[in-house]
């Protein structure tokens, strides 16, 4: 099994992080989507990371599919609950984390550009939606529908979005005012598949 991303991305170390918890071996291949000459398209259309090439030949794209694709290996832990309503309540905790990553990185590349050219309404609006959902994840945590000693599908999301706030400084201050979102990403920032996965310094 191969799987195509790059070291830095947030999407990629959720997907890196199931394999590794699952004990799925696997080839890291490190490929930049944003290089001139950009290698992921030959894996996914879009030119977005990651991708899983399976043993058999099939490639999977989209962290979530992939995500889901890994789930129906069988292999345990189980990542997902195997009742549909609970397991789509995983699915939308993952799919706020998701978002969380998606305004993040739109940020970083907002900030990349010249500082004359740069939107400070698209910037508010993308801080705007971290903290939002910030904001809800500390709720979940606090109710126990997010809990610190379980690892699934929506805890590694989470942890991976605030891994990566963290690694481009984009909400320095995320953790003021929310203690139980803090132990959660503690918690799971101590396990050997978040050590492992830890996006280079700079």
């Amino acid at each position: 099994m191969k799987l195509i991303g790059s070291y830095t991305s947030p999407f990629v170390r959720k997907i890196s992080v199931l394999l590794l918890e699952k004990g799925i071996p696997f080839e890291f291949i490190n490929e930049l989507p944003y290089n001139a000459e950009n290698g992921v398209a030959r894996y996914n259309p879009l030119g977005k990371v990651p991708a899983l090439v399976t043993d058999d030949g099939e490639c999977w794209f989209d962290s979530p599919i992939i995500a889901q694709y890994i789930e129906l290996l069988n292999i345990t832990p189980a990542m997902v609950p195997r009742e549909p309503k609970a397991a789509l309540h995983i699915r939308q905790l993952e799919s706020l984390a998701d978002g969380i990553m998606d305004a993040g990185l739109t940020i970083v590349r907002e900030l990349a550009r010249p500082a004359a050219q740069q939107s400070e309404t698209e910037l508010l609006r993308q801080r705007e939606k971290i903290t939002r959902s910030l904001d809800a994840l500390e709720g979940y945590a606090a109710d126990g529908t997010l809990k610190a000693d379980e690892t699934n599908l929506a805890t590694i999301a989470v942890a991976c979005a605030i891994g990566y706030l963290n690694f481009r400084h984009v909400s320095p201050g995320w953790c003021a005012a929310r203690p139980h979102l803090v132990k959660l990403v503690d918690t799971l920032f101590q396990r050997d598949s978040f050590a492992r996965t830890e996006p280079p310094k700079a």
